[in-house]
């Protein structure tokens, strides 16, 4: 049904003339008498009766008025709940444990205003399509990472550096240690079985054992983090790397150590993306949340790959 010739017949039923229907909404008068036409062939009735005084519904025409109504809400309920005006503001922070988790839900206790739609995608090339077709407003990242250049449309910014941490059982080698060396982690084997191909952590970590000789395993299912903290805590060989502000929680037997790594530290570049133009009202807001909130880390004394883009 056309929701024009609707809503002109509900603009001519409140006026009670064709004429003054048709200065409300713009248009002629005979392009009012046009819809009104088109509107009874394809209902098979007739909406209006021509009197002296102007145009009087018809009893068909009554009866159809108050579902002319409710249509045209109907149709503006539908418009408005893809409207960035009334939508959530839909962001990507990858997974529910790590530092952009952490950072939107300071955002949304600053704005408990603005509706919030919190979604995890895996891959960065999935991130920025969603992006880039608006399914997504914005998503943390580390960009730009090699092979993964970002579309002109899309714009990005660095928000947080994340130092990373040592992350040991009770039997490991340095399990006592109050902070260790990059250099004292050679010959360790760190395992991280979350290392993929394709993904933009994988190149950071591949360029952190390129530039320091580390030794990484990927080997294994990736079970989730609990079944990781399990094996390090069981296994004195194995340390893994765990970032500042991931948040975990382990039973008190496993007796697991957070070490600080120094000299230097290496530290994740967390960054948002979003498409140019996106209208959002509650990105802005975000954006701006995240420049002051996020605040910057002094970068002497750190490393983190050449590709990453700068502050």
């Amino acid at each position: 049904m056309d929701l024009d010739a609707v809503r002109t017949f509900v603009a001519a039923a409140d006026a009670g003339r064709f004429q003054e229907a048709a200065a409300e909404l713009g248009v002629t008068q005979q392009a009012v008498s046009k819809r009104i036409a088109a509107l009874e062939r394809a209902l098979g009735v007739r909406l209006f009766t021509r009197t002296p005084r102007g145009a009087e519904l018809t009893i068909d025409g009554q009866a159809f008025l108050p579902h002319a109504r409710e249509l045209l809400r109907t149709a503006e309920r539908a418009v408005a709940s893809v409207s960035t005006a009334h939508r959530p503001l839909r962001v990507d922070v990858i997974n529910s444990r790590g530092a952009a988790t952490g950072l939107m839900r300071g955002f949304h206790r600053a704005h408990p205003e603005i509706e919030l739609d919190v979604v995890m995608l895996w891959e960065i090339d999935a991130a920025v399509a969603a992006v880039r077709s608006g399914a997504i407003d914005a998503s943390f990242r580390a960009v730009a990472a090699p092979g993964h250049p970002l579309p002109e449309d899309v714009e990005a910014v660095r928000v947080l550096d994340e130092p990373l941490q040592l992350l040991t059982g009770p039997g490991h080698a340095l399990a006592g240690a109050r902070s260790v060396t990059v250099a004292e982690l050679a010959g360790h084997r760190i395992w991280m079985p979350g290392v993929v191909p394709g993904t933009e952590w994988t190149a950071y970590y591949d360029d952190l054992v390129a530039a320091f000789g580390l030794t990484i395993e990927a080997t294994g299912p990736n079970f989730g983090s609990d079944a990781l903290l399990d094996t390090i805590a069981d296994t004195p060989a194995l340390a893994t790397f765990m970032s500042e502000g991931t948040r975990l929680v382990w039973p008190a037997g496993h007796g697991l150590r957070r070490i600080p790594v120094t000299a230097p530290t290496p530290v994740y570049p967390h960054a948002l993306l979003w498409r140019r133009g996106n209208p959002h009202p509650g990105l802005a807001a975000l954006r701006a949340h995240l420049a002051t909130a996020a605040g910057g880390r002094d970068t002497a004394g750190t490393w983190m790959p050449d590709w990453v883009i700068p502050r």
